[in-house]
């Protein structure tokens, strides 16, 4: 036979093997949705032919109807081969996934392999994912009198749109379906989003130490996501150190943190985060680093690896997402990780228990002096009076940055002291050693 196994074609030499067949139906319809299956064929395509009689065809159908959730109704034929009676059955079926036996398998070359629980999971989700879009369910009970005329209006003008009435405008936006609000509607430009919603809310946390033993500031936000969205970007930069410099005549902040990284990733948070949880996302500003966090860990199945190397995102909320991207907030091509990268290519990013949390360090925080690094950096000089601070940063392992720090405060404390210029002077211990 021309034909040979494939990820959609099954051979079976009879219908003694009707059970791997029923098998090899489910795991095909979970890959491809349609296939075939001969009886009367061995594995490497030579016809050998089936015996077939009244009850043949019959029993194969209620075996199948039997074994297979959800049901399907197959194609059950004899058709000659090579001059050979067979039997084909053509099966077809898009609700997935379905099951054999009680188990359910998935096509893999010409192999069935038994799907996982976290694989079983992923497929449901993503064959139920528009029913299950948080910002496309109807807001039950709310009205156009929720609706902040005010915020719309600003949208409307931001994006290059006109405003025509309040109806007219959130029909437009797609944020209405059988005449009643959508979810998205309240939480972008709902007057008091935070009275339907309880996670129409922000939280804000300023730590006295790298860890959250010491609160020093705890600040709470309500509103539409614009407004958190620039809430959140202003606690960050009243709470980060901001260096200056001269441009001319004028004076330009800067961040220790780039603030279009940290403002994208703040984005990102409220653009794809799970609203069906009800916690809030949440910012925390450490001695050492910034995290920004939003409940829900990657959408469709995507890696940290995967969003790293290949720079590309699925989106949870389709309609937040789109509205976002008319204000330029985010764009379609899925860019947001490249641009935290770009602008801040020591950004790390992992999942904690449905918790994706995005971390910048601060780049004017330096670990306080040890006795263990003191007596390191005193043991290097003694054996080397030029050594650069290249060299030491080299052999700590820390930054020049670091290196620095840590002499800084060798020398304040009059443990060291700087002989000569820069380039051709040398280190001499004062005391210590």
């Amino acid at each position: 036979m021309d034909k040979k196994e494939s990820e959609t074609l099954e051979f079976k030499k009879s219908t003694s093997e009707l059970k791997e067949a029923i098998i090899s139906i489910s795991s095909i319809l979970n890959k491809h949705q349609k296939g075939e299956i001969y009886f009367g064929i061995n594995s490497d395509g030579k016809v050998i032919g089936q015996s077939i009689n009244e009850k043949t065809l019959r029993d194969i159908s209620q075996k199948i109807s039997s074994n297979i959730e959800p049901k399907i109704f197959p194609k059950i034929r004899e058709e000659e081969v090579e001059g050979r009676k067979c039997i084909l059955v053509e099966f077809q079926g898009g609700n997935i996934p379905y099951y054999a036996n009680g188990r359910a398998y998935m096509r893999v070359a010409d192999e069935d392999k038994l799907i996982s629980a976290k694989e079983l999971e992923k497929i449901i989700l993503e064959k139920n994912k528009d029913k299950l879009r948080w910002d496309t369910e109807i807001c039950e009970d709310a009205t156009l009198e929720d609706i902040s005329i005010k915020r719309l209006k600003w949208f409307l003008k931001k994006s290059g749109k006109e405003y025509e009435s309040v109806e007219s405008s959130l029909n437009k936006l797609g944020l209405v379906k059988n005449k009643k609000l959508l979810n998205a509607a309240i939480i972008l430009f709902g007057e008091n989003p935070q009275k339907r919603f309880l996670n129409a809310k922000l939280r804000c946390a300023v730590f006295g130490t790298t860890e959250t033993s010491m609160i020093i500031d705890r600040q709470e936000f309500e509103g539409d996501l614009f407004e958190l969205i620039e809430k959140a970007e202003e606690y960050i930069l009243k709470n980060i150190h901001i260096g200056m410099k001269i441009e001319g005549m004028y004076r330009v902040d800067i961040p220790e943190i780039d603030k279009d990284a940290f403002r994208e990733a703040i984005i990102n948070a409220f653009c794809h985060r799970n609203y069906y949880d009800d916690d809030s996302v949440n910012i925390a500003i450490f001695k050492d680093r910034l995290e920004i966090r939003n409940p829900g860990s990657l959408y469709g199945g995507l890696t940290i690896k995967q969003i790293r190397k290949e720079k590309v995102s699925k989106r949870r909320n389709e309609i937040i997402a789109n509205l976002f991207h008319d204000v330029h907030f985010v764009e379609k091509w899925g860019r947001g990780i490249s641009l935290i990268l770009s602008e801040e290519p020591t950004a790390n990013f992992k999942e904690v228990a449905e918790i994706f949390i995005t971390t910048f360090r601060r780049k004017n925080y330096f670990p306080a002096p040890t006795q263990k690094t003191t007596q390191k950096i005193l043991s290097l000089v003694l054996n080397n009076s030029k050594i650069t601070r290249n060299e030491l940063a080299k052999v700590l392992n820390i930054s020049a940055d670091g290196v620095k720090y840590h002499l800084d405060n060798l020398k304040k404390d009059g443990y060291l002291k700087r002989v000569g210029g820069r380039k051709e002077g040398s280190w001499k211990i004062v005391k210590g050693g």
